[in-house]
């Protein structure tokens, strides 16, 4: 009897699909990655906090003090309007703070007149001459004030300044405020009387007020 006989393991059978599969499909390969274009993202740095700053950090940065003058120049009247004007401008200083470089800026927001006779005034101006505001001589001003006896009197002007500081990001401000305060302006009050007569002082030397 004629015929063929298979046996397990020899031949072409199912089990030996994996032998007629070919070679296993390579991995993906990664995702290729874009260059870095700054330094930072290169690694190998780090990213320094900017430190807080208080007016007592800035106690080595002295702004300028305002200047003080008044009309009439060191005199008054009294019972009439001494007008005192103050002048101040935003400075810039640079230097070291908390061991970075810095610019400090002083900007002037607000001042306050100290008379010598006990009369105080805040403005939030330095003030004017009475030409400069268009008013006529011995008018009320926002920063004038009227003196009540004679004698001499020291007058003070204080600024304040708002403070900013920038460590080469911009300008970052700074609580509070930082005060200077002017040298004395001496101002003489004397007292003005007049007369009505009927001769002049020339025609009469001894008439009332000659």
């Amino acid at each position: 009897m004629s015929g063929s006989t298979t046996r397990p393991g020899s031949g072409s059978g199912s089990d030996n699909a994996d032998s007629d599969a070919g070679p296993a499909a390579p991995a993906p390969a990664p995702a290729p990655t874009r260059a870095c274009a700054t330094a930072l993202c290169r690694g190998g740095y780090e990213v320094a906090s900017l430190p807080d700053v208080t007016l007592a950090d800035l106690a080595s940065f002295v702004p300028d003090a305002p200047s003080i003058t008044g009309e009439p120049t060191g005199l008054g009247v009294v019972g009439m309007p001494t007008n005192l004007v103050a002048a101040a401008s935003e400075q810039r200083l640079t230097g070291t703070l908390l061991g970075y470089a810095v610019t400090v800026r002083f900007v002037p927001v607000g001042f306050a007149f100290d008379y010598g006779d006990g009369g105080t005034r805040a403005a939030t101006t330095g003030g004017a001459s009475w030409s400069r505001l268009g008013q006529a001589d011995f008018t009320p001003t926002p920063t004038s004030h009227v003196y009540a006896a004679p004698g001499t009197y020291s007058a003070h002007a204080r600024v304040d300044y708002a403070a900013s500081v920038d460590f080469g990001g911009g300008w970052r401000p700074v609580a509070g405020a930082v005060r200077a305060t002017s040298a004395a302006y001496d101002v003489r009050i004397v007292e003005v009387r007049t007369a009505l007569v009927q001769r002049t002082c020339l025609e009469n030397p001894r008439g009332p007020g000659c």
